[in-house]
């Protein structure tokens, strides 16, 4: 397994360009399944552990996905198959955004129960609870969810909570049943615009992404499209409490700010300094963090996957700061690397209090999950010394070329394999 290693205490400075969204190209690349005709997604993060093993999802039911620089192509090769394999799905959790384009042109589908993080139960009830509202049934077997449906009906869907993963499937299983399905109560991230977006290329029509009521106006036949992803939003984040941590001066090219409204408040109130105009975002940082207490929740609120890296910078703030996570249960699991460089922080059930300290120290640190160890990264380049944060494959999950990036802003960091 590759490992970081980081010589930390130096100031950021320099302009780093932020890929295309993580988030929104798994499921764009597994929507393209509704289709026999070829469809290119472009701005993808092709380098990104997770867009890989996408690319081996739809290969293994049958499509031909070929990477070709930040884009994939993705075509036909035949008929599909209707059953996604475990040693992909318990791998990636995005896997059972298949479950809806095959369960709407086949009537029936096979997918294991997904893996990803170990961040909590991360449950796909709200999934299945929408495709029953739309007709399928439903069968547990060794593991597996089984899905059958001989026709979907369009109608109104309403979540028990505004699950984004829930969203994208029913939204792309919408797509393809004729009529008019409304989804209440949906996801409202910048992702769901643009999955929404890249559906109505398809043939579909969709309106409200983005808001709490999607309307799909689904189609029996979709053809093929090209699509430009959207900015990755948390890896500007990120990079953007990077700068705020280790102090300094870091422009972001290729990010749209205004996905990052909470987010920028925050760094704001911390005594950052933020400028944005189309296609870049401005940080500078002189001095050490004001404490700011930050309470996760759906989209347009706090995001729960920049809650780690949060946690990060509040550990050399001057004085206390609260940090509540509402989205996932089990994600403090940073909290214990973080006081190995010296941080103080008590974590109890949701909420984690920071009391803020000078200066880190670097120390042999593992990450946990992905965000985990982004928060692990920022404390790294603010500590003083060398850190070497192991299991760096969580990292590579949602970062691409994390490290050549952070080297173009002037940070010491260096892969071992």
């Amino acid at each position: 397994m590759d490992r970081l290693v980081i010589e930390g205490g130096r100031p950021l400075s320099g302009t780093v360009p932020v890929s295309g969204a993580k988030n929104a190209a798994l499921p764009i690349l597994i929507a393209t399944l509704l289709t026999d005709e070829p469809c290119v997604v472009e701005n993808c993060p092709t380098a990104l552990r997770d867009i890989r093993t996408t690319v081996r999802l739809l290969e293994s039911l049958g499509k031909r996905a070929t990477v070709e620089g930040a884009a994939v192509r993705v075509e036909s090769t035949g008929s599909l198959k209707t059953q996604a394999p475990y040693d992909i799905v318990k791998q990636m959790r995005a896997s059972v955004l298949a479950a809806g384009p095959l369960l709407a042109r086949f009537g029936l589908v096979r997918v294991p129960i997904p893996g990803g993080c170990a961040i909590g139960l991360r449950p796909i009830d709200i999934h299945l609870k929408g495709f029953e509202a739309m007709g399928a049934r439903r069968i547990a077997d060794q593991g597996d969810i089984i899905l059958s449906a001989p026709r979907l009906k369009p109608g109104v869907v309403k979540l028990r909570f505004p699950s984004v993963g829930a969203t994208e499937n029913l939204m792309t299983a919408a797509a393809a049943v004729p009529g008019r399905t409304v989804i209440r109560n949906a996801a409202r991230e910048p992702e769901i615009e643009d999955l929404g977006a890249f559906l109505t290329k398809l043939g579909a029509k969709v309106t409200g992404a983005g808001t709490a009521t999607v309307t799909v106006e689904g189609r029996a036949r979709l053809h093929g499209a090209r699509h430009k992803v959207i900015p990755d939003r948390i890896e500007a984040g990120t990079f953007l409490i990077a700068a705020a941590a280790a102090r300094g001066l870091v422009r972001l090219t290729g990010a749209d700010a205004g996905h990052l409204e909470a987010v920028i408040a925050a760094l704001r109130r911390t005594g950052a300094t933020v400028k944005s105009g189309r296609g870049w975002i401005e940080l500078r940082m002189e001095r050490r963090p004001k404490p700011v207490s930050v309470r996760t929740e759906p989209y347009p609120g706090f995001p729960t996957d920049l809650q780690a890296p949060w946690m990060a910078l509040m550990t050399l703030a001057a004085g206390f700061a609260k940090v509540r996570e509402t989205v996932f249960e089990n994600r403090f699991m940073h909290a214990a690397e973080l006081a190995r460089m010296g941080a103080q922080i008590a974590a109890s059930g949701g909420t984690a209090v920071v009391a803020g300290v000078e200066r880190l120290s670097g120390a042999p640190i593992m990450a946990s999950d992905l965000r985990a160890g982004a928060a692990l990264l920022i404390a790294a380049l603010a500590a003083k010394g060398r850190t070497v944060i192991s299991r760096v494959y969580h990292i590579d999950r949602g970062y691409e070329a994390v490290e050549k990036k952070l080297a173009r802003a002037g940070a010491r960091v260096e892969r071992l394999k």
